[in-house]
């Protein structure tokens, strides 16, 4: 019994390493890469840098869109197999994308892109681990998402260099080589686990029981969904302005440095929580990070150009962004249970996405209308609604969530 157990720890281990690896190549290639390579795609394409992010905030309206159907698939199918066929699809449209010819079929491949992110990041990877073992499914997404805070860190400077080298179209082959030589085997070895696993545990497999009553299920389901889309919009709204906005309120250069404070801060969140977070709930993790990302923006709103304001500010924003992508996860297991976690998540992400595609040119048209300030008050208020949508739900728990066999 004792050889089993740490033998399965050692798999879980494995398992929470290769989908690490996969979410840090995930995001680098398929998220954060693009910011460094958009200008290189709208000289080449012809487009302006604005027309270029169009493109990219459309795909992913409709890569938010598609979560839904595609965590009702994760279910019925399995998550690892969706995210192998997703490590597939993502190599061809990256492909894709560096061959288009014409701007539609470059907008084309762009969206089915956002698609294919949907199959192999944080979602699906959430999915896998409540599969393979619901009741450290939190633990190990802490663990997951500490691994894959790295991934901005790791590739805005191979972006950067490879840029230096070789053309965005080289670039965006490379990155499909990764997808389809590292991705897709490691989802293939998730995949076999998990069916021998299945064999072997033959329907006494443990399930996790939510802690949310069934006649409030609906309801609280509606509230996380509008709090975590919420929360989303504020965050994305900021993050996709902030060294500017920085730069704009008369930071100058030092701007750049203040934002790159933002990954590290999400990365130490992540540690801390994983250290010392063990008695903090789904829910209380949730309240938190909100907390931490509306005190970020009232602390840049009051302080204005004064340096270690907005130091405070980027560190902030950052802490609060790291446990969000903790609770993503966590949340909807502590409150709704493992039975369809594919396809609540799935229903949380669309909403979260599709709200959260519009917030960079929402929040760019509210400063050039309403200026700087009333415009982070207002996203300040947006995230002060989802801490209360956020203890809302906390409070109408019956209990934690139990597992059963």
């Amino acid at each position: 019994m004792r050889k089993r157990s740490v033998h399965n720890r050692r798999v879980s281990a494995g398992i929470v390493s290769a989908l690490g690896l996969t979410q840090i190549i995930g995001y680098g290639t398929l998220y954060y890469s693009f910011s460094i390579l958009a200008p290189s795609i709208a000289g080449d394409l012809g487009l302006s840098l604005a027309q270029v992010f169009g493109v990219f905030s459309l795909s992913l309206f409709i890569g938010g869109l598609s979560a839904t159907y595609i965590g009702q698939q994760m279910d019925r199918i399995g998550a690892a197999t969706i995210m192998s066929v997703g490590s597939a699809l993502a190599a061809l449209t990256l492909a894709l994308c560096a061959w288009s010819p014409s701007v539609a079929i470059f907008a084309i491949a762009i969206i089915l892109l956002e698609v294919s992110s949907g199959m192999v990041q944080y979602q699906a990877a959430f999915a896998a681990l409540v599969e393979h073992d619901p009741k450290s499914a939190s633990q190990s997404i802490t663990y997951l998402t500490l691994i894959g805070g790295f991934a901005s860190t790791i590739f805005w400077p191979i972006s950067t260099t490879l840029l230096d080298v070789l053309s965005w179209r080289e670039i965006f082959l490379v990155f499909a080589a990764l997808h389809l030589i590292l991705c897709m085997p490691l989802h293939f070895w998730i995949r076999s686990v998990g069916k021998k696993a299945a064999d072997h545990t033959l329907g006494t497999r443990e399930t996790v029981i939510g802690a949310i009553l069934p006649h409030t299920r609906r309801r609280a389901m509606v509230i996380v969904s509008c709090a975590f889309a919420l929360l989303g919009f504020t965050l994305a709204a900021i993050l996709a302005h902030m060294v500017p906005m920085l730069g704009s309120i008369g930071l100058g250069t030092a701007a750049v440095v203040i934002g790159a404070l933002f990954g590290p801060a999400q990365v130490l969140s992540r540690l801390i929580n994983m250290v010392f977070g063990k008695s903090l709930s789904p829910p209380a993790l949730a309240v938190l990070s909100a907390i931490l990302i509306v005190v970020g923006i009232l602390i840049l709103l009051i302080t204005g150009d004064w340096p270690p304001g907005a130091v405070a500010f980027a560190i902030c924003l950052g802490l609060g962004s790291g446990i969000n992508s903790i609770a993503q996860g966590s949340l909807p297991l502590y409150l709704f249970g493992s039975d369809g976690y594919g396809a609540i998540t799935g229903k949380m992400a669309a909403a979260r996405l599709a709200v959260g595609a519009g917030a960079p040119f929402v929040f760019a048209a509210a400063m050039e209308n309403i200026g700087l300030s009333m415009s982070l008050a207002a996203n300040a208020v947006l995230g002060a609604i989802s801490i209360a949508g956020f203890v809302a739900v906390a409070v109408s728990c019956r209990q934690p969530a139990t597992v059963t066999a």
